[in-house]
């Protein structure tokens, strides 16, 4: 089982030192994308993965640092040469809301096919809305389960867990800590988690013109300061920080002194196209987590 950050930054402010939020999993035959920040299929070719390949693209909510492209990449997969169907899932209302995206590319979507003989883009998308507890299975016995967790002003967010034979990633997306997360991470082998930096806060609140952002950041978010709690509670093998706010400003090492020591597996600070594989376990019950990053 193969994890790629694609983009590592929380928020939707441009950054040139993170891309925003995106992770791919390639598991047997699938390759899971979960949320789709602007670039994502840029950052796709950069670690290595064709957009084709994609077989299934994860919303977690409807924030635009997380949903920029999402009706972009699958586009992206079906110029690239992809004819199977494409699963894109998330939370209410994410089947009006993709039906919304290809309205507004219908011009380029009809003189496509007209020009260049592919099939109907639209015929090869499969759109679900997905609550907590939903799962999408396959015949390669990965499944995908959801669970609600909290991210206030939304009505339904969704983390993710990823699981096969191969490994176990879990995928926060934006919550403040929460019991439904901690039981979806149960035991699993990685969990990629949001955290802002105390740091964030009075950067975040200078010179915006969103006036309750500190508000926003500290009560629907998780800060820095109370993730080891998450991962202990859930007994995870691997921690990932990612959604970082802020992208820049905080050293690595600021932000594990920052985590503390209330988590006995292992910290990761994510950066942009850092690569885990997820290996079985050669004795004892805990698979072994290589990690590498790209120049």
């Amino acid at each position: 089982m193969r994890l790629v950050l694609l983009g590592t930054g929380g928020g939707p402010r441009p950054s040139s030192a993170r891309h925003p939020s995106s992770q791919v999993v390639q598991v047997g035959a699938r390759t899971i994308v979960v949320d789709c920040g602007n670039g994502v299929a840029q950052q796709m070719v950069r670690a290595g993965i064709d957009p084709r390949d994609i077989t299934d693209v994860l919303l977690t909510h409807h924030h635009i640092d997380h949903s920029a492209d999402l009706a972009v990449l699958p586009m992206i997969s079906w110029v690239n040469g992809r004819t199977d169907p494409v699963v894109v899932a998330g939370p209410p209302p994410i089947v009006t809301s993709f039906g919304s995206l290809l309205d507004a590319h219908e011009e380029d979507l009809r003189r496509r096919v007209a020009a260049t003989g592919r099939p109907d883009f639209r015929q090869m998308v499969r759109t679900r809305e997905l609550a907590h507890g939903d799962t999408l299975e396959s015949g390669d016995d990965v499944v995908i389960t959801a669970a609600q967790v909290n991210h206030p002003p939304f009505d339904c967010a969704l983390a993710y867990r990823i699981d096969s034979d191969e490994g176990s990633v879990v995928v926060s997306g934006d919550t403040t800590p929460c019991a439904s997360l901690v039981e979806l991470a149960r035991g699993a082998d990685v969990l990629v988690h949001e955290v802002v930096h105390p740091a964030a806060i009075e950067q975040y609140e200078r010179g915006t013109n969103a006036a309750t952002i500190g508000h926003h950041l500290r009560n629907n978010h998780t800060m820095v300061g109370d993730v080891a709690a998450v991962a202990q509670a859930a007994g995870v093998g691997t921690l990932v920080l990612s959604h970082l706010v802020p992208h820049t400003g905080v050293t690595d090492a600021e932000w594990l002194t920052a985590v503390g020591d209330g988590f006995d597996g292992r910290v990761l600070v994510g950066a942009d196209l850092m690569e885990l594989c997820i290996s079985t376990p050669g004795s004892g019950d805990r698979r072994t987590v290589g990690v590498s990053a790209r120049a």
